[in-house]
């Protein structure tokens, strides 16, 4: 066979939808070392997870185009193969899932590539502001209730394989190797607590804070320290800021040095932009007296229950605006997208179908994306398509916000600290709780009779006993 029948050029795949590049975590091949189809091959951290690539091919590694730390375009070359025609090869016709964001970038040196099989691109794939107009978007956290004023992102089911892998006789997930390489740990040298000799996310930040580098398989207690969200709750009413005592461990960044900005906090700089040249925001502010609510009562689910019954009452702030097109499309569900803070950067994965969740409901969900961010693990359809947005930024501080809307989304509601004022009554004054809420909103889709009608409705559930 010629050259032109042995190689191939693996191009990166669009890991998300719209976004344009990927940093490279770690190799688990080198070059001139052999790999099987479908094994691991390397881990990509994009704005939204921490993905491991399969092999596209079996063969030999001729070239790679970065190392970890290298910030890859999507569709420029990623790697150049020699493949081994006795081992199993992915057929030409067949679909592998692998999807390519427009045309490839330049080719490596010294070579015309051949297109693999699973590198066909996908026609008029949405990139920066039309993915936003056109795809769905983020989701958040649990009982910690952790919220920033902003975000959103895209994501896509392209090539991801969140399975643990062993390198460097070290069994981990991706997003367990990146934080260990950013927090400087080796991780041949942590104890693993998890199951099969997994390394976790909690062994990691133990080892991090100075201990924990046995190599005893013995299990030890996990700490209870998140990574990616705030810790557990007072109580469900009361969230506690995560920083407190129990705040987990973080990588400790430079100081008076110039840093690439990377991963999640890269596409935040590119979807703020977008959203401060795009939306025309005003912002109503107002209180909500919680003096008639029982003691325990969970103040992300009432926030989602106002939310609900608002969107019912006004539907042109549950909508997605395509200012491009001239449409407003007003949703029949609810799906709140939660501003979730990290040290990582702000998530937001989508709460879905709030309008059918019951207060339990809303509180196991919000749970279980809380433990997805904290993991790195939300499978992508769970960080798009929210159709409106919430910031409970009130866990950490401040009553009142500006919080900013992002396309194609046209509301964000932000619940602000609680405190209690002093209240008239008949007969005298009382000392009531107080929720600050503030409320903007994107004034080319939504007029201000609307908003204000719509956190009317809100101010009057969140003031109800139940």
């Amino acid at each position: 066979m010629n050259d032109k029948t042995t190689k191939k050029t693996f191009y990166l795949p669009d890991l998300g939808e719209g976004l344009p590049d990927a940093e490279i975590v770690e190799w688990m091949v080198k070059p001139g070392e052999s790999i099987k189809l479908d094994e691991p091959m390397v881990s990509m951290e994009t704005a939204k997870a921490v993905v491991e690539l399969p092999s596209p091919f079996s063969g030999k590694v001729l070239r790679v185009s970065g190392g970890a730390g290298d910030v890859i375009t999507t569709g420029a070359w990623l790697v150049e193969m020699e493949l081994d025609m006795s081992q199993p090869q992915r057929a030409e016709a067949q679909d592998t899932g692998h999807a390519h964001g427009g045309g490839h970038a330049a080719p490596p040196p010294e070579q015309t590539p051949i297109a693999p099989a699973n590198a066909a691109p996908v026609a008029n794939v949405p990139t920066g502001a039309e993915a936003v107009a056109k795809q769905p978007e983020p989701v958040e956290t649990k009982s910690a209730d952790a919220g920033t004023v902003v975000g959103a992102m895209q994501s896509s089911d392209a090539v991801r394989s969140e399975t643990a892998s062993s390198v460097g006789g070290a069994r981990a997930m991706p997003a367990v190797r990146a934080l260990a390489k950013k927090l400087g740990v080796d991780l041949s040298r942590v104890a693993p607590t998890g199951a099969d000799g997994t390394v976790t996310m909690a062994d990691v930040k133990t080892a991090a804070s100075g201990s924990g580098f046995s190599r005893d398989p013995a299990p030890r207690a996990t700490s209870a320290a998140v990574a990616y969200a705030p810790p557990a709750t007072r109580s469900p009413a009361m969230p506690t800021p995560s920083a407190s005592r129990n705040e987990p461990v973080r990588a400790t960044a430079a100081r008076d040095t110039d840093e690439p900005i990377r991963g999640v906090r890269r596409n935040m700089v590119r979807v703020m932009s977008q959203a401060h040249a795009e939306v025309v925001p005003t912002t109503l502010m107002d209180d909500a007296d919680l003096h008639a609510w029982s003691p325990g009562e969970d103040i992300m689910a009432r926030l989602i229950r106002a939310l609900v019954h608002a969107a019912a009452a006004e539907p042109g702030l549950n909508a997605w605006l395509n200012a491009k097109e001239g449409t407003l499309r007003r949703h029949s569900r609810v799906d709140v997208g939660i501003a979730v803070d990290s040290p990582e950067g702000l998530f937001v994965p989508a709460l879905r179908n709030c309008d059918r969740l019951d207060p339990q409901g809303v509180r196991a969900e919000l749970n279980r994306l809380r433990d997805g961010v904290k993991n790195r693990s939300l499978p992508p359809e769970d960080l798009t398509g929210y159709t409106i947005m919430l910031s409970n930024f009130g866990v950490f501080a401040g009553k009142y916000a500006t919080p900013i809307v992002v396309p194609p989304c046209v509301c964000i509601l932000g619940a602000g600290r609680l405190h209690h004022a002093i209240v008239p009554v008949l007969g005298g004054m009382e000392t009531h709780r107080m929720m600050p809420l503030s409320l903007s909103f994107d004034h080319r889709a939504v007029t201000g009779g609307e908003a204000a009608r719509f956190l009317r409705v809100m101010i009057d559930d969140l003031q109800r006993a139940r």
